[in-house]
């Protein structure tokens, strides 16, 4: 885009000052981002919402208004907490609202820069691991008095593993692409796992596990970190939708324990990174452990297990459809990712007691 049609959307909202520079920022696939500075010196992130992926953007913006004013609400209770830097502002826009929608039919918002900070891809120190666990855990917590029924599903069924596994099952019968017979060991490692993986649905649908807002998306990416690797403010808030919080847990340790990449084709050098996993549960437990309950706790093992179990099946279902999902850079990439995850997922299964023994573990500790 030219500076002057990005200072034209940025004319729509309430910023100070006049644009003097704009440049693209950070490395997200979904949304456009771009970093602003007025001639004030202040800074602002425009960003293009992906209205392909989320379909209900005035859903969406509610959501971010209701979830974002929560948290600030309950950090105001908080001794030394600082709102306006632990939390995301949205900045509105010239009618009162929180989007603008252009002539090509568009979606723009504007948040607060923040200033200092800092974020990981990767998760290289037990340090790092604990900070995450710490945010992700401080993000539930603060929201877990907040009503379901303010947030609407902005991906519907995402952590689904039912839908996920019917879409299998609709790829397996069509066959489309013609390459079944080069997935016969990962079907049946799905059909082994079926009854197990869908428990968590299963204990929410009978009031055992309590519905919560939880964050959907929690690879350490999303966490900023202040200057000293401290956490500071949890972002990409598109996701946040109602769900268990195994799911964020799930997740998380899915891209923090492993020691491969997600797509790695030498399947032995798919291990576990114990200690970075330990670190996370402390982190996680610090904060969530005076609100969750016993079945949540037990729970989170579950989790863990299961989501990267369904990220393989997404993937595996993405190759059986001929790979119309996922960007690939080879014929069976979706393939190599699948068979990556179900490794994982099998080493999770052998430590499973070992890892649990240290959610129980530290979860007696902070409840004590």
């Amino acid at each position: 885009m030219t500076d002057k049609a990005i200072e034209d959307i940025v004319s729509k909202f309430r910023v100070e000052g006049k644009l003097t520079t704009a440049r693209p920022f950070g490395s997200g696939h979904i949304n456009d981002t771009y970093r602003v500075i007025t001639d004030t010196g202040n800074n602002y992130l425009l960003q293009k919402i992906n209205h392909f992926v989320f379909k209900d953007v005035s859903g969406l913006m509610n959501n971010l208004v209701n979830v974002t004013g929560h948290l600030k609400e309950k950090l105001k209770g908080l001794l030394g907490a600082n709102p306006e830097k632990q939390v995301l502002t949205l900045v509105e826009n010239n009618n009162n609202g929180y989007y603008f929608e252009d002539a090509d039919g568009n979606y723009w918002r504007i948040f607060l820069f923040l200033n200092n900070t800092k974020s990981y891809d990767q998760v290289l120190t037990e340090k790092q691991a604990f900070e995450g666990g710490k945010a992700f855990g401080l993000f539930q917590a603060l929201l877990a008095d907040m009503d379901t029924g303010l947030i609407v599903d902005t991906i519907p069924n995402f952590h689904n593993i039912e839908f996920r596994l019917a879409n299998l099952d609709k790829a397996i019968a069509s066959d489309s692409a013609h390459r079944l017979n080069k997935a016969s060991p990962e079907i049946e490692f799905i059909n082994q796992r079926r009854t197990d993986m869908c428990r968590i649905l299963e204990l929410g649908r009978a009031g055992i596990l309590p519905e919560r807002i939880i964050h959907n998306d929690t690879k350490f990416n999303n966490v900023l970190l202040d200057e000293h690797d401290h956490a500071q403010c949890v972002i990409d808030l598109d996701t946040v939708m109602p769900g268990f919080v195994a799911y964020d847990f799930g997740d998380a340790v899915r891209t923090i324990i492993n020691t491969a990449p997600e797509d790695e084709p030498e399947l032995d050098l798919i291990k576990l990174n114990v200690p970075l996993f330990t670190g996370y549960v402390k982190g996680y437990l610090k904060q969530t452990a005076g609100f969750l309950t016993e079945a949540e706790v037990n729970s989170l093992i579950s989790g863990a297990l299961l989501l990267p179990y369904m990220q393989g099946v997404r993937f595996l279902t993405d190759y059986l459809n001929g790979d119309i999902y996922f960007k690939i850079h080879s014929p069976w990439h979706n393939l190599q990712r699948a068979r990556a995850q179900f490794q994982l997922v099998k080493k999770l299964e052998e430590a499973e007691e070992t890892l649990n023994g240290i959610i129980l573990k530290t979860w007696q500790h902070e409840i004590q």
